[in-house]
């Protein structure tokens, strides 16, 4: 599902792209302003992530927070990561997403 959205094929609202990850909103709309980042290359969660990859994955994770915080009134963020069928990982691909709050 996400490789899809990575390539084009289905549609996304992209927040921000670079060389190695994608950033995306997400479709839920259970909360507003959740953003889901995903490595480009298919990983399928955070055990199988390389140190690297991580590394590119939450500098767009700051990336996308500041610019949140910075530009568009939001006061804070929380990121969730679930990694494997017992945490809930509903899509096998690792992505981090980031839940915007304000008071």
């Amino acid at each position: 599902m996400f490789c899809k959205i990575i390539k084009g094929e289905n549609k996304s609202m992209k927040v921000f792209e670079d060389e190695f990850t994608y950033s995306f909103m997400d479709v839920a709309g259970d909360v507003y302003g959740h953003i889901l980042v995903v490595p480009k290359n298919h990983i399928k969660n955070i055990f199988d992530c390389g140190n690297i990859t991580l590394s590119y994955v939450m500098d767009t994770v700051k990336k996308v927070s500041n610019h949140l915080i910075d530009n568009c009134s939001y006061e804070d963020v929380s990121f969730l990561n679930a990694s494997g069928e017992c945490a809930g990982q509903s899509v096998q691909h690792f992505h981090i997403h980031i839940i915007t709050k304000k008071k």
